[in-house]
């Protein structure tokens, strides 16, 4: 059970009373929309898993961070509710608590990094919300939330570092498993460790055997770090596409849980994260942010073969124009977009040459640079430069072959 200090029991061993699970479902009933579990053809083929997405991207707000700040906020004495909230927040936690409080009466203060996109700066203050922008990284922000906290007495709502979300979060796992019963394995993304304590919490307390495997960003994983070091890591930078797990420090309690609870903590790359992306937008017609599509691609990561697999695709919310260049880099990352340069002889008819040999392998030219200003002999030799539609990795092999074996010796761009 938990205890009434929110902190973990003093002798450590992570119990979780099944009805504290249900009282916080209780609480949520009201506020969540209904994400159902979809089945992945494509994701079970390529990885020979029986996928399943759960869709938070879906959820009110956009993503996962509802539940638990609904939770917590539900929870508070009158008093803490009065002295009005603050929070710190890259974007979807900022969210969750600006629409908890909106709908619990309460003010809320959100300080986010200067960084995060405007989409999600916009939605937080349409929930009613005041908004901070302060520092270039989450512990920036978080340093400033905790000031302001000690300078106007207000509540501070920790977005990950706390028992009440955590569990909220982990109302996902009890979702799943009422769901898929038979689950073998729960895939999550980790920034600072909250919803995946949460969802190793209730998993593990509902179906002991299951799996729990956490994804960080390349990047970004001072969770995992902090697991082999047996200690909490501080990473010195962070750099990662992945901005709503972009976190130098994870939790304390959190560290606690998933070191006891969570059975593997994965990495992947950003050139990863945007193939999954463009997978499950351009297949499921899904759109997840950054650090919301890790799970899949993650997939690529787990030993596990054969098992019924559940990801959580934590949130949706993403700009416009970061889909349009994260559509771009997916394309190139899953060899669906090749640019390529190569010099020509300055003379009539080698344009068409190279075409026809593009055009006998079904590569779609979609841009042509014929520049004789780019060589070092701009009266004997011109530079060509092509970007083409193609099928995958080994269709971008056999033009470069073949192009290399017709005497057009090429230049990779991307």
């Amino acid at each position: 059970m938990l205890d009434s200090k929110n902190t973990l029991p003093q002798d450590n061993k992570l119990l979780l009373d099944v009805s504290e699970i249900l009282q916080s479902k209780e609480r949520l009933k009201n506020v969540l929309k209904e994400t159902k579990l979809i089945y992945s053809e494509v994701f079970s083929n390529e990885f020979n898993n029986e996928v399943y997405i759960k869709p938070e991207n879906l959820q009110t707000t956009g993503a996962f961070k509802i539940r638990g700040a609904y939770n917590k906020i539900s929870k508070l004495s009158d008093d803490e509710r009065k002295k009005g909230l603050i929070t710190s927040s890259a974007g979807n936690h900022a969210q969750g608590v600006a629409y908890a409080s909106q709908k619990l009466g309460v003010q809320a203060t959100i300080v986010m990094p200067k960084t995060t996109p405007l989409i999600k700066v916009e939605a937080t203050r349409q929930y009613g919300a005041h908004v901070v922008l302060h520092g270039n990284c989450y512990d920036e922000a978080y340093a400033e939330a905790r000031r302001l906290e000690k300078e106007n007495g207000y509540t501070f709502i920790h977005p990950f570092n706390d028992l009440d979300v955590s569990v909220g979060q982990g109302t996902i796992a009890l979702e799943i498993i009422e769901e898929l019963n038979d689950v073998d394995c729960i895939i999550v993304p980790i920034g600072g460790g909250g919803l995946i304590s949460g969802i190793a919490l209730v998993a593990k307390a509902l179906k002991p055997d299951i799996k729990i495997i956490g994804v960080e960003p390349e990047g970004a994983q001072a969770m995992k770090l902090s697991v082999d070091s047996n200690k909490l890591v501080c990473l010195d930078t962070v750099k990662t596409i992945a901005d709503g797990v972009a976190v130098k420090v994870p939790g304390d309690i959190n560290f606690s849980i998933i070191k006891e609870l969570v059975d593997e903590i994965v990495t992947v790359s950003d050139f990863e994260i945007m193939e999954a992306f463009l997978v499950l937008l351009e297949k499921h017609k899904l759109i997840g942010e950054n650090s919301g599509v890790l799970p899949l691609a993650a997939l690529k990561k787990i030993k596990e073969k054969n098992k019924k697999i559940a990801c959580v695709i934590s949130g949706g919310n993403i700009d416009v124009l970061t889909i349009s260049s994260m559509i771009d880099r997916g394309l190139v990352s899953r060899g669906r977009l090749f640019c390529f340069t190569v010099e020509l002889p300055d003379k009539p008819g080698q344009l068409l040459e190279v075409s026809k040999i593009l055009a006998r392998l079904n590569a779609n030219v979609i841009k042509l640079d014929h520049n004789q200003f780019k060589t070092l002999d701009r009266f004997m030799q011109v530079q060509l430069e092509v970007t083409v539609e193609t099928n995958g990795h080994d269709h971008v092999n056999h033009i470069i072959e073949e192009l290399e074996n017709e005497g057009f010796p090429i230049v990779k761009v991307y």
